[in-house]
């Protein structure tokens, strides 16, 4: 061994060897590489075959059909719901229009297709008289559970559980028979079988009369579009339906700016209760959506109130972006689109289809990030809307203004997904689902 050393190759060959013996430890030892991660399935963008619609009945009134390109007129000759059946892509909608008396305003609503779940948000029954219209359409029976929350929690109690639908059965509830305390509100329509189409007309004792949209379902991002600018009073209401408290932070995006509002940056929400906040100096007589982010799921809409000596009310609630495009089916004089970007520029595609000749070339709007954009609309008479999204994250409302010595006029209608498209979930394969 000393010679073995004392070789001026020997103390090399030692020092190989030994870091020969260290690579093959560290190589018998080393952690198994990481299993490559599959990509997550995304939902599948497939077409809509067919639609059913059911619009509240008013009798009298036009009911307004759009069918892709086309665009037609059917008389409602009774109270009775108005139900109507087509391909995809099938709106249908009609607006009220009354100059005096108790019911004076401009009101319109969308026909609703029928779905186990429904949420609306609005002024409650010790404020308004509200109407919840519930239809079930579908040749199968459903029940029920009509929810109320209010500012002081759930209040409704057991008194809208287990209500029995029958097929093409039509139910109005007058929502004080459920909850007469509740000024603000949140209202969730679930249904344990079956189907139901759900409206609700709102008219405030104070003046004004419209309908409630339907409101995203409770998550922890809620974009509320379609603030119009001018004057009046602006009501965000937001809804925390769970078990936990929820901490909201609100941010405005306006004509202008993107931003927190000095005094209104957040919104703390007590489980099960419906907070209110004024936020008619946060937007400043701007047009604007609000984005709402919270680690609770909430709803929110927010109550519009216009100007002058007898003022009309309209309602905004939360809803998806435009991914899958929209379509509003009655339009008329003073409509405007309110569209908003949220974090990156977007652009849509906007065609005008009258009710008589030809649809009109489409045009295309571009909104820059983090603001929101006015879109005028000018065609006579009565018309159709189609929203198409070309690129960004985009909101919207349609609203119409109608000016009156007396007062505005107003109603607001937030840009729904379109019957065209769906998405389907994904769908992985799991032994679960046969598993005991």
């Amino acid at each position: 061994m000393k010679a073995f050393v004392e070789n001026r190759f020997g103390l090399p060959a030692l020092v190989v060897v030994a870091l020969a013996a260290l690579y093959g430890v560290a190589y018998v030892t080393r952690p198994s590489p990481p299993a490559a991660v599959a990509p997550q399935p995304q939902p599948r963008k497939v077409a809509v075959e067919s639609v059913t619609a059911v619009c509240p009945g008013a009798k009298g009134e036009r009911v307004s059909v759009y069918l892709p390109g086309t665009l037609t007129h059917e008389p409602m000759r009774d109270a009775k719901p108005y139900v109507t059946k087509g391909p995809g892509g099938l709106e249908a909608g009609y607006l009220t229009r009354a100059t005096q008396g108790a019911g004076r305003g401009l009101a319109g609503v969308r026909c609703t297709e029928p779905a186990p779940t429904t949420w609306l948000v609005g002024p409650g029954p010790a404020n308004a008289d509200v109407r919840l219209h519930l239809t079930n359409a579908d040749k199968a029976p459903a029940l029920a559970d009509v929810q109320v929350y209010a500012a002081e929690g759930p209040i409704s109690g057991d008194k809208g559980i287990g209500l029995e639908i029958a097929p093409g059965e039509h139910r109005e509830i007058d929502l004080k028979t459920i909850a007469p305390s509740a000024d603000i509100m949140a209202v969730s329509v679930t249904t344990a079988f079956g189907r139901l189409a759900v409206a609700a007309r709102t008219a405030l004792e104070t003046g004004g009369v419209d309908w409630l949209p339907s409101a995203a379902p409770p998550a922890t991002r809620v974009v509320v579009p379609g603030l119009p600018g001018g004057g009046g009073r602006r009501e965000l209401l937001v809804a925390a339906p769970g078990e936990n408290d929820a901490q909201v932070r609100i941010e405005a995006v306006s004509e202008d700016a993107e931003y927190a509002m000095k005094g209104r940056e957040s919104l703390d929400v007590p489980a099960g209760s419906v907070v209110s906040l004024d936020v008619t100096t946060g937007v400043g007589g701007s047009s604007a959506a609000l984005v709402l982010t919270s680690p609770t799921p909430i709803v929110a809409g927010l109550v519009i109130t216009g100007t002058g000596g007898r003022s009309d009310v309209a309602f905004t609630a939360g809803t998806p972006a435009l991914d899958l495009g929209s379509t509003v089916a009655r339009n008329g004089p003073g409509s405007k689109l309110i569209l908003t970007a949220v974090g990156v520029p977007g652009k849509v595609r906007i065609q005008v289809i009258p009710e008589k000749g030809r649809p009109e070339e489409p045009f295309e709007v571009s909104i820059p990030a983090g603001r929101t954009k006015n879109v005028k609309l000018r065609p006579k008479g009565d018309y159709a809307l189609a929203v198409t999204p070309v690129a960004g994250e985009v909101y919207g409302a349609r609203v119409i203004e109608d000016h009156l010595k007396t007062g505005l006029l107003l109603t607001t209608q937030p840009l729904a997904p379109s019957r065209l498209w769906t998405l389907l979930p994904p769908l992985t394969d799991t032994p679960n689902v046969v598993a005991p």
